[in-house]
Formats: C-alpha cells, structure tokens, sequence
C-alpha cells in the first residue's frame, strides 16, 4: 500500500471523526480525499462520496431514531423534492455531462474540472457557514410549522438535491438553516433532521450512479466503515471538547482546502 493511499484511509476516519465531533462538516471532504490521495475521477469520487455520507449519516440517523429526535413531517416535506432531484442528477445529468463543456482559446473546461471547481465553491460556504453561523443555539420548545413555507422548503430541497448530486456532499450547512429559521425546529432537532434527509437523498443519489458506473465494492465498503469508526470515536470525544470552537476551526480548514484545489485546479 502506498503512502498516499494509507493517508486517503487516514482521511476516511477523519471524515468520520469530525461529523462525530460536531454533528456535519466531515462530508465535505470526501471527494478531495478519494481524488487527491486515492486517484478516483471526480465523477465517479462524488458518486462514491454519496454512498460514504448516506452510510454514515445512516449511522446517526438510526441513533437519534430512538432518542425521538426527528421532526419526520418536516424530513419528508424537504426529503421528497430533494431525493428526486438528485436522482435525477446521477442518473440522467452527470452520465451525459459532455467530455469538455466549453473551452476559449487553450482553456477548456472538462467534466472533471468543472466538478472540482464547483466542490471548491461549495467548500468556501460550508466553510464560511461554520465560521460565521448565528443560527439560534438554544433549544426551545419547537414552533407550529408555517404552511407558508412550504414553496421555499420545497425550492431550497431542489436546489440542495442539484448540488448534492453534482459533487457527493450533503448539503447540511444549508438544510440545517432553512429547518431553524423556516421551520422554526430547535438547533438539535434541526441537526438530527438534517441528517435524516441527507442520509436518504444521498443513498436514493447513488443508486443513480449503479446503472452508469462500475463500483468497486471492496473499497467503498472499506473506507465507509472506518468512517463510521471515526463517527463512534468522534461521539466519544465530544464530551471533552469544545464542538464550537472545533467547528470554527474547521470552517478555516476547509476554506484553505479550497483555496488548494482552486489553486491544484486552475494552474
């Protein structure tokens, strides 16, 4: 095994880890680690990244399942629009995604770069999010859910679903806002919630991919479960450190993460 192989691994716990610590986040850096140091093609490192965050999300889910922890009317409302658009995305946009989208002069902008350079962006919010989050901290008592929201649950779902299905990530530092401030659910209700609606969008999303690509079962199996090792090691460690100032810290790492591969990218 190689060097860089033993580090991709080292990231599949890490991935596990940091979602133990703070509750999301760790997703976003599934792709980056399966290219970078497991020498996947974006296409199909996205596609494997939803069956990473599905699984692992799946492990949390099931978890606060029996802590009654889940808001299941306000999953489904913003799951069922979301799962069918990332289906739709893995199944009939990214398998006819054209080799090179447009190019001027010698720049051309290929599949795999354009999937790269959208990841990037997507890091610089999550990233920015976890820094700058004033979503409510408290935990009060859950507001009666307003009728009127249900057209822009539904549009952000679409939108959240058109993301997770182009780069594999699952879209929590956006779904668990819209469930605090839309829906008015307490912040731990909305963060188990959240993980309800990424853990089925993300699996539905990757059965997209099952009639398109050739998994490699082996090793996805095997990177998923040291994920999920990381995420019982990350719960252990919870109790003894600051999940606040962890997810700032992380909020900068990932930004740098995506200076690099703006930078990895374009020159």
């Amino acid at each position: 095994m190689e060097f860089t192989e033993i580090l991709g691994y080292c990231g599949a716990l890490i991935v596990g880890l940091v979602l133990g610590l703070i509750g999301g986040g760790g997703s976003i850096l599934t792709v980056p680690i399966l290219v970078y140091f497991l020498g996947f093609n974006p296409i199909v490192a996205t596609a494997y990244s939803l069956f990473v965050v599905g699984s692992t999300a799946l492990v949390g889910t099931l978890r606060n399942i029996r802590q009654n922890k889940i808001d299941f009317k306000t999953a489904i409302v913003f799951a069922i629009p979301s799962i069918i658009t990332v289906f739709m995305v893995r199944s009939l946009v990214i398998p006819n995604l054209p080799e090179v989208i447009f190019s001027i002069g010698t720049f051309k902008l290929t599949n795999s770069l354009f999937i790269m350079l959208l990841f990037a962006f997507i890091m610089l919010l999550a990233g920015w999010s976890m820094i700058k989050s004033k979503v409510a901290q408290s935990d009060d008592a859950i507001k009666k859910f307003d009728n009127s929201h249900y057209f822009t649950i539904g549009t952000q779902a679409i939108g959240i679903g058109v993301l997770a299905g182009l780069v594999g990530a699952g879209g929590g530092f956006l779904i668990v806002p819209a469930l605090v401030l839309l829906v008015k659910l307490p912040i731990k209700k909305a963060i188990s919630t959240s993980l309800f609606i990424i853990a089925i969008q993300s699996l539905i999303g990757f059965l997209g991919d099952l009639k398109t690509l050739t998994i490699d079962w082996e090793f996805l199996l095997l990177f998923t479960t040291i994920s999920i090792l990381g995420i019982f090691i990350g719960l252990i460690l919870s109790k003894k450190i600051s999940a606040k100032r962890l997810k700032i810290g992380f909020g900068y790492f990932t930004i740098i993460m995506a200076v690099y591969i703006l930078f990895k990218e374009l020159f």
